[in-house]
């Protein structure tokens, strides 16, 4: 398994997923394939998005944020576009500020998931799952969805990212 954020360097190209690529049929194909969310950031995912053999390219990843000079321009830039929302969520690129209100945002939703798994306890170990997958779920976008449109304003960011 990869960490957030992969690539794959292959003849001067980058080859990574974002959630507009996820979107299309081909990335909804593979979402199915997928046996759980976290596999969409790995290079076997960006290899069978692509139909990249295995051998094709340099695998690529890097987990710290600190800068954006440890990526590709290209993919600076697109984390600065909040384009890979769904995908992991960088919290050093925000500032103190824009993080205690991302914090403050979850709050709410991370109760709701808490108390919907508690309830779920006293039911079949199937019809537990399926509520926590769903409350999980339900979270995993809400989440995701804050953090990204924190991202989008530059004002949000660290200096180095701005």
């Amino acid at each position: 398994m990869c960490e957030f954020l992969s690539w794959i360097e292959y003849r001067d190209k980058l080859y990574y997923l974002t959630k507009a690529k996820l979107n299309t049929k081909k990335g909804k194909a593979l979402m199915k394939y997928c046996a759980w969310d976290g596999d969409l950031t790995g290079h076997g995912s960006i290899r069978w998005y692509y139909n990249l053999k295995a051998w094709a390219g340099i695998n690529k990843e890097c987990t710290d944020f600190s800068s954006p000079r440890n990526f590709p321009r290209e993919i600076a830039e697109a984390i600065k576009r909040g384009l890979f929302e769904g995908m992991g969520i960088p919290l050093q690129i925000l500032t103190p500020k824009a993080l205690a209100e991302y914090e403050k945002a979850i709050q709410s939703p991370w109760v709701e998931y808490e108390n919907a798994r508690q309830s779920a306890r006293n039911k079949k170990h199937w019809e537990c799952e399926k509520v926590r997958r769903s409350a999980l779920n339900k979270f995993g976008k809400i989440n995701q969805s804050t953090f990204w449109s924190l991202v989008k304003n530059p004002e949000n960011r660290v200096d180095v990212w701005k």
